[in-house]
């Protein structure tokens, strides 16, 4: 009887260890995928690295056009992103600063302040949104206290937040306007502006005239 209530307690121990480290494994993230900064240093991956689709944007803080962009397709990318079918890398650009240290030096160096820290795909997403919902093209742009706001209420993490206030630099912005733009100008050489959105499965630059383009690049 001894001889069975060992083998029973044995059998019982096994089960639950076997349990909790299935149970373990399973366990999703739930802030979904994350961002980080691209190999070379000049852009932020957006979104699950082994998602089916990759793709590139090329924006200016001051684009109209990167506005339209955002409004027009920004929740759609953010739904991809975070089901984790869609990895975007963001390249900012800065060429319609006047001055150095202007309104999209600002913008970008805070995009690049949030990248990684533990900050969310849809936190990041929603800070760009906000950043280019709010932009006011040719004038001085947001401070970096109200840059900071905006990232607060995206979800983006206080350690990144803190270091937007206090206008901290992230990097060489000058050396990552002038690396993306020339990736951008090897893209194209003749139609060379933003918002470019260059497909890195195909190679192909992304038609975002077409109101499908997105749905369409999904489904392929």
């Amino acid at each position: 009887m001894r001889f069975w209530s060992v083998v029973v307690v044995v059998l019982m121990m096994l089960v639950a260890g076997c349990s909790k480290e299935i149970a373990g494994v399973a366990q999703v993230d739930p802030r979904g995928p994350g961002t980080a900064l691209s190999k070379d240093g000049f852009g932020i991956d957006v979104g699950d690295p082994n998602a089916r689709v990759h793709i590139e944007i090329y924006t200016e803080p001051q684009c109209n056009h990167c506005a339209d962009l955002q409004k027009d397709f920004g929740d759609e990318l953010s739904r991809y992103m975070n089901l984790g079918q869609l990895l975007v890398t963001y390249r900012p650009l800065t060429f319609l600063d006047e001055k150095p240290g202007g309104y999209s030096d600002r913008v970008s160096n805070a995009m690049f302040l949030a990248a990684g820290k533990g900050t969310s795909a849809k936190a990041f997403q929603a800070f760009v949104q906000d950043l280019w919902g709010h932009q006011d093209s040719h004038g001085k742009g947001p401070s970096d206290t109200e840059i900071a706001e905006m990232a607060r209420e995206s979800g983006v993490p206080l350690t990144a937040v803190e270091a937007m206030r206090a206008g901290k630099p992230a990097l060489d912005i000058q050396e990552m306007a002038d690396t993306n733009f020339e990736y951008l100008y090897e893209i194209d050489p003749i139609n060379t502006g933003t918002p470019t959105v260059f497909d890195l499965d195909t190679n192909e630059k992304a038609d975002i005239y077409d109101d499908n383009w997105l749905s369409k690049l999904m489904s392929t």
